[in-house]
């Protein structure tokens, strides 16, 4: 097999495999890249055996064939090349020969025959659009989580409804969802659980289609999820088990809430916190009349308390919470402004960005935080 390509081509793509090749070395030929050469183009194709990816890139191909090369060392070595063509040759003995310019370098492979095969693509069940759904997983991954033991709160819950989409996600102290208005047709229901590296990669393939109205085909089988945008295809297997019913966790009315300037509180809690404990996080919230102070001490380190003006006349209450969730979603939610929901200091309570002031463009995003005793 021999091509020629360009190096910022060859770069972009492999730089996409990173997140999907195996890091350890327990199955070597994962660590490597397949790459295939026919007719005018290459396909680069990763995977760990959960996830994978396929990508293809026009190429002139002087023979076709296939081969595998270390996707890392590859990249890592194609990056400090210059501007131009690259040229690989892959011999009968599976090395790989580079040449750019005045640059010649040989890489070890490994035989295609022993890589994996990638299931191949079902019936598209909908077109989503790459935009919305890379901002609801911004808006959600932070929530999964990080316990294995707990498998089925490793990745988030996907639910398509024929007027709009949704994403869940939960780690047992906090619920992040978020639902977007998407017309998918009248038949269209569909949930699964979709892990939290695949959704780290559909991000990413998003964040490179470029145009605004960027679509996502989407599809499924028993065991597999396939997102496909232009010519890259992500395949990642479903996450088995049944997602908590995240609906009866939802709070049905908070009596009272606060109107905030997301900015202001979040720079508050984020200086605040920096004397709190630093496992658990913890600062106080208190609520008063016309005032929000938020505070934190730490008995050997020192003590921070700051207090913003707020739109408030209900009862004083106080409430501890992770200033991390707190933070987490102040970053993620892109409004200027937020309320905070509560009840009383036992109670989770509920954080929302503004309303939409374009209706059209209007969405549901509801975030729940457990209490915490301090």
């Amino acid at each position: 097999m021999e091509f020629t390509i360009a190096k910022s081509e060859l770069v972009r793509e492999l730089a996409l495999t990173q997140g999907v090749v195996e890091k350890r070395t327990t199955i070597p030929i994962l660590s490597n890249v397949l790459v295939e050469a026919s007719q005018d183009k290459i396909t680069l194709t990763a995977t760990d055996l959960e996830l994978g990816i396929r990508s293809t890139v026009s190429a002139r191909v002087k023979k076709p064939g296939a081969g595998t090369i270390p996707a890392k060392r590859l990249l890592d070595f194609v990056r400090l090349l210059p501007e131009g063509e690259v040229n690989l040759k892959f011999a009968d003995n599976h090395w790989v020969s580079i040449t750019s310019g005045r640059s010649k370098t040989r890489i070890a492979g490994m035989s295609r025959e022993s890589y994996p095969e990638l299931p191949a693509m079902s019936d598209k069940i909908a077109d989503l659009p790459a935009a919305a759904i890379s901002s609801m997983i911004g808006q959600t991954i932070f929530s999964i989580s990080n316990e294995e033991s707990r498998f089925t709160l490793n990745g988030a819950l996907l639910q398509l409804k024929p007027e709009s989409v949704v994403m869940v996600a939960t780690d047992g102290h906090r619920l992040a969802m978020v639902e977007r208005p998407v017309t998918l047709g009248a038949s269209t229901t569909f949930r699964a659980l979709l892990p939290r590296k695949a959704m780290a990669e559909v991000q990413k393939l998003a964040s490179e289609a470029g145009a605004e109205d960027a679509v996502i085909r989407f599809a499924a089988t028993d065991n597999h999820l396939f997102f496909q945008l232009g010519d890259r295809l992500l395949i990642s297997r479903k996450l088995t088990g049944n997602f908590p019913d995240y609906e009866r966790v939802l709070p049905k009315n908070h009596p009272h809430f606060i109107s905030l300037a997301k900015d202001e509180v979040r720079g508050t809690i984020e200086r605040v916190a920096q004397f709190a404990d630093e496992r658990s996080k913890a600062v106080r919230m208190r609520v008063d009349p016309g005032e929000m102070t938020i505070y934190s001490s730490l008995s050997e380190t020192g003590e921070s308390e700051e207090t913003l003006a707020a739109d408030y006349d209900g009862p004083k209450v106080e409430i501890g919470f992770n200033a991390q969730y707190m933070i987490d979603f102040l970053r993620a939610t892109p409004e200027s402004s937020v309320t905070f929901h509560f009840k009383d200091s036992s109670s989770a309570a509920e954080l929302r960005p503004a309303a939409a002031a374009d209706a059209a463009h209007a969405y549901t995003y509801r975030y729940i935080i457990m209490p915490m005793r301090i």
